[in-house]
């Protein structure tokens, strides 16, 4: 695949403001693409190779229809905006089979020892995961401003969607998450002290704020344990830690805690959520919590309540002695 091809898809991704993990999948749809008829150039090719493409992901693959769906846009993207060309996807294409899941949940009980088996920064990370109901590179990228410890609130920014909303910090998560930023301005300024302090800043503002990389206000909540040295700038910089350390000490903490469920960094998210609609409080605010744009993506957990499969009594509990 042209190395300018790549270039011109990044930066055409970038000026639409599409997020990193975006960009990350589409160039490696798109190169995967190429792969699969021997390095051909995508010019070369349109609609019908697209759609040959598509099926084999259905057939061959046996991809799930959100990871077809993802190669669709890519290459869609690819043709309309990089190429310039309208692809036409002859009909036929075989669609992978559309499975509705529904999310695994930890009990209040589960979720307490989950968090006993992690330490640290690892074990604050699930607390605000499961207390605040964020995705973990939502968390992650926490800058220090985006923590209102006063009126017990994060901010969330260019969420999902691009989104913003507010959503609620726990008393005892705020606590220890004090203590936590304590230590880590210490750090920070041992940094700047030293020459480092910085930060990556969101888009544009680093040009407009040249200085704002190496304030404390945004500094990341959870930075990486290393500095590194940008290639573009020469900074020392400090990035935010990397979630696949984290997902790596949740799921060992899963096994440790011997809970027999598939529970990842995301169960959290679910936890909180289900547990919000059992104590009562109703879906439109589990909604805007959780930064839905539609009300129907959060009546999922109205699935997985501990009231029964359709929140009913089974006749079986009115059996005695047995």
């Amino acid at each position: 695949m042209s190395q300018k091809l790549v270039v011109r898809m990044r930066r055409l991704i970038r000026a639409r403001h599409y997020s990193p993990r975006t960009e990350q999948a589409y160039v490696a749809w798109v190169r995967r693409y190429v792969v699969f008829y021997g390095g051909r150039h995508p010019a070369r090719m349109g609609g019908v190779e697209v759609g040959q493409y598509l099926t084999s992901l259905a057939t061959e693959g046996r991809v799930s229809a959100a990871t077809q769906n993802q190669a669709s846009s890519a290459l869609l993207f690819l043709y309309r905006e990089v190429l310039g060309r309208e692809l036409r996807v002859p009909g036929g294409v075989l669609r992978a089979k559309v499975t509705r899941s529904l999310p695994v949940v930890l009990t209040l009980e589960e979720v307490q020892a989950v968090c006993r088996q992690l330490h640290g920064t690892y074990r604050l990370v699930a607390l605000v995961l499961y207390g605040s109901g964020l995705r973990l590179l939502e968390c992650l990228e926490l800058r220090v401003k985006d923590v209102d410890l006063a009126r017990r609130e994060i901010r969330v920014r260019r969420g999902k969607g691009g989104r913003d909303r507010v959503t609620v910090l726990p008393e005892m998560v705020g606590a220890k998450l004090r203590t936590h930023l304590n230590r880590v301005r210490v750090r920070f300024e041992r940094d700047v002290a030293t020459g480092g302090g910085a930060v990556v800043m969101p888009e544009a503002l680093e040009r407009k704020y040249p200085r704002a990389s190496r304030e404390w206000a945004w500094q990341y909540v959870f930075p990486a344990t290393r500095v590194y040295r940008d290639s573009a700038t020469g900074e020392l910089r400090r990035h935010h830690l990397h979630e696949t350390a984290v997902q790596r000490a949740v799921r060992a903490a899963v096994i440790g805690s011997g809970i027999p469920k598939r529970a990842t960094c995301h169960t959290f998210r679910h936890s909180f959520a289900t547990h919000l609609l059992e104590s009562g409080y109703d879906i439109r605010t589990v909604q805007e919590l959780l930064g839905h744009r539609d009300v129907r993506t959060t009546m999922i957990y109205t699935h997985v309540l501990n009231r029964g499969g359709l929140g009913v009594r089974s006749p079986a509990d009115s059996l005695v002695g047995l």
